[in-house]
């Protein structure tokens, strides 16, 4: 094919999150570069409102938007693959069904959950890191009130409708609040055998406190904000069993038939093809250009590296990965062009966890520390800024207004998978009554007998 013979500098790009898009938006003008981005979904996704999905805040499409819609260079390909591994003796990425060469590979693959050696853990408490999570989520969610709804035994009740959320970072703590705002504002009048107002929340932590990288004044008035939002929050509750029926920590035992993960990550396991050195989350240990060690043509950006500046980890969140996409596309065409290159450098421009509707705590440019609705208007704002897309800025602002003067939301409680399966049986009290017996029937007169006279 002509493409193949293309003189052209060949960049393969594997994920289209943060650092990816923004790595391929930024070679997307570079007339001596062609540029191919590798996904296994069709979409780029705003992973930090992925938990407004599940909590029915928001639709799956007000967070998504195509990658070829989004990337429309001409010099940009858009493959849509499952990379396998890299071969970088031949320089070549290998996806199902075939391998493709590159000149200079960025990984930008993510991060998926971790267990903690636990992955039968994974099909009874399901974590929120794709569409697919968050709609499970919400499924899960709804499911369980409308199982309360046909139960017939209280306690089983009682226990359809306590919400166990395992870690209390970020994830964990935005899923509490959204989910606790939701079954007391949303959802009361939808039921009328069960009141959702007293459904149980409770968030564990293993550590001594929620958000456990943020300093210890906003951690504290995180607990106070869920606590007051009715989340019965946990500390110093380390997991040590999981099953269909509940959750162990020390010596307790909470019955529940709905858990949600938001404790561990792992770094996407393409990366242990390069053979490099990793952290213990699997993360790659980069150089100063972010490229893998001894693979000046491999780079890595987002929750699979693992960056240092002046002694502490940078943060794994959007904004991080974002810059570390654009120094990268910086580095390919510096090279190409021999000029000299830069270490990256990260600009903390803050990091915010939305606790409830004008709940929220966090660090603005790594100084300012902001809690209640003043952090929660900055946080609002800077997703809106960074969401792609007229539409869903319009529609997610739309909803967020909508949500917060109603305290309700719009119908987004959708159920579109087949849950009968996990329903109980049904309450006697719902059932069809028993059909009661004929009267008996009234005896004849004996044929003797005269009739009565009336």
């Amino acid at each position: 094919m002509d493409r193949d013979r293309d003189s052209r500098h060949h960049v393969v790009i594997v994920g289209a999150g943060f650092g990816g898009l923004q790595a391929a938006k930024a070679l997307g003008k570079a007339r001596n570069v062609r540029v191919t981005v590798v996904d296994r979904y069709n979409h780029h996704l705003f992973q930090p409102l992925l938990y407004q999905v599940a909590t029915a805040v928001l639709n799956p499409s007000d967070i998504s938007a195509p990658i070829r819609t989004v990337l429309h260079s001409r010099n940009t390909e858009v493959l849509l693959a499952d990379a396998k591994s890299v071969d970088t003796r031949r320089k070549v990425l290998v996806v199902d069904g075939g391998e493709l060469p590159y000149d200079s590979l960025v990984l930008a693959t993510g991060a998926s959950h971790s267990y903690f050696k636990h992955p039968e853990w994974a099909d009874v408490a399901p974590g929120l890191k794709t569409l697919e999570d968050a709609v499970r989520i919400r499924e899960r969610v709804l499911s369980a009130f409308e199982a309360a709804e046909r139960e017939s035994d209280p306690v089983r009740q009682r226990q359809w409708m306590t919400f166990v959320i395992i870690g209390a970072g970020p994830t964990g703590v935005e899923l509490a609040g959204a989910l606790s705002y939701m079954t007391r504002h949303a959802m009361p009048k939808d039921f009328r055998r069960i009141d959702t107002r007293e459904a149980r929340v409770i968030l564990l932590e293993g550590l001594p406190r929620v958000l456990n990288t943020y300093p210890e004044e906003l951690s504290e008035r995180a607990k106070r904000d869920l606590e007051e939002l009715h989340v019965d929050v946990r500390t110093g509750a380390m997991v040590t069993d999981i099953d269909a029926e509940g959750v162990t920590f020390g010596n307790e035992r909470i019955a529940t038939r709905t858990v949600l993960w938001g404790a561990g990550v792992a770094a996407s396991p393409l990366v242990r093809s390069l053979e490099v050195p990793l952290d213990r989350a699997g993360r790659v240990q980069v150089t100063p250009l972010l490229t893998a060690p001894g693979l000046s043509d491999v780079y890595v950006v987002g929750d699979v590296a693992a960056v240092e500046q002046h002694g502490k980890p940078v943060p794994g969140i959007a904004p991080a990965a974002m810059q570390m996409g654009r120094h990268v596309a910086k580095t390919i065409r510096c090279r190409l062009a021999n000029k000299p290159l830069r270490a990256f450098r990260y600009h903390d421009k803050g990091s915010f966890a939305v606790i409830g509707r004008g709940y929220a705590v966090g660090l603005l440019f790594d100084k300012w520390r902001m809690s209640g609705f003043p952090a929660w208007c900055v946080w609002a704002g800077v997703h809106i800024a960074y969401l792609i897309g007229f539409r869903n800025r319009a529609s997610v602002m739309l909803n967020w207004a909508y949500t917060f003067f109603t305290k309700g939301g719009r119908d987004m409680r959708l159920i579109t998978g087949n849950v009968l399966k996990r329903m109980p049986a049904l309450a006697v009290s719902l059932q069809a009554p028993a059909v009661s017996p004929a009267p008996p029937a009234r005896p004849e007169l004996p044929a003797s007998r005269p009739a009565p006279v009336h």
